[in-house]
């Protein structure tokens, strides 16, 4: 297989690169040149952002597209159109984000979508993943597969979410918790979701899964408690219930990272119902392993993970955990 990776220098991208490398494919990676991609591939650079920034795509046929955009619909727009007659098939990588907000848990991939256009500039997150979505459907057709990813974690994360609660954890001494150890969780570890991708691609399958772990494959609980475990076991986790947290005015998902509290929000971002992928492959390893693999991913860099300019900074400062805590 031949695979053209638009990206493929951070964290989903890199990892969809290095599962391709690992199956033997060859692989070239279209990047602006800011990171090294991944040894054994062939690099082509381009910024989708800039006239001609597709210049160095002019030429060249590949079996497969894989495309992780989330700005401005257009790059996508114009990306797939240049390679619609060169490609076989084209992946985008959305998120569940698309679906019109609330949205009751057990939402499948008929669910209610955001408004987005394939022309359109950058706007908000969720319209411009389902613009990029329409894009690469207008020139792929059926062979487009749009994976409508969650919460992602594992190595390579640059957002900040699961290397934040690793290094607090090993910061030790008394821990918020938030809510209750057992509120479910759902996420997709990126080389899982690298896996299925690509199966999925090679399988010839398209239009929209809902990528992330089944409900309840972890919980709050669970992850901290493999967090304390790989760091050397010194947090000692105070569970705060909710509404305290609202209480005191403390971010869910910026502040406390991945936590949100029960109802609305958390209905909608880890109750989705996945038994389509599910039953098209999708297999999600233990949050355990996850967590162990990210620390050592994390340590091996100096404990400081990269991070998007896009996305905010992530976490409590000590002083508001301090103050919940009662300290």
């Amino acid at each position: 297989m031949k695979l053209l990776m638009l990206g493929g220098t951070e964290f989903v991208g890199r990892a969809i690169t290095e599962d391709a490398l690992a199956r033997g494919w060859e692989v070239t990676v279209f990047h602006r040149g800011h990171h090294a991609p991944p040894p054994g591939t062939r690099a082509l650079h381009g910024d989708r952002t800039a006239p001609g920034g597709l210049d160095a795509l002019a030429a060249g046929e590949w079996d497969l597209v894989v495309d992780t955009w989330s700005g401005a619909p257009t790059a996508v727009r114009d990306s797939a159109r240049l390679l619609a007659g060169r490609a076989g098939r084209y992946v985008y990588v959305s998120s569940r984000s698309v679906y019109a907000y609330p949205a009751p848990a057990g939402l499948t991939e008929d669910g209610p979508l955001v408004e987005g256009s394939a022309d359109a500039g950058s706007t908000a997150y969720a319209e411009d993943k389902r613009g990029g979505e329409i894009a690469a459907v207008d020139a792929f057709g059926d062979r487009a597969l749009l994976v409508r990813a969650g919460l992602i974690l594992g190595p390579y994360e640059n957002v900040g979410r699961l290397p934040w609660w690793l290094n607090r954890t090993a910061r030790g001494g008394p821990t918020l918790a938030p809510g209750r150890p057992g509120l479910p969780l759902q996420y997709i570890d990126v080389r899982d979701l690298a896996h299925w991708t690509l199966d999925a691609a090679e399988a010839g399958r398209g239009g929209p899964y809902d990528l992330v772990s089944p409900a309840g494959h972890a919980t709050m609980g669970a992850l901290l408690e493999a967090c304390a475990a790989v760091t050397g076991g010194a947090a000692e986790f105070h569970w705060i219930d909710q509404e305290r947290i609202a209480e005191a005015g403390v971010e869910p998902w910026t502040e406390l990272p991945i936590w949100l509290p029960e109802g609305e929000l958390h209905d909608y971002m880890f109750g989705g119902d996945v038994s389509k992928a599910l039953a098209a492959g999708l297999k999600c390893r233990p949050v355990e392993e996850t967590v162990a693999d990210t620390w050592a991913w994390l340590q091996s860099i100096g404990g400081t993970a990269p991070h998007r300019p896009d996305r905010p900074d992530k976490g409590i400062s000590a002083e508001r955990e301090a103050a919940l805590l009662g300290l």
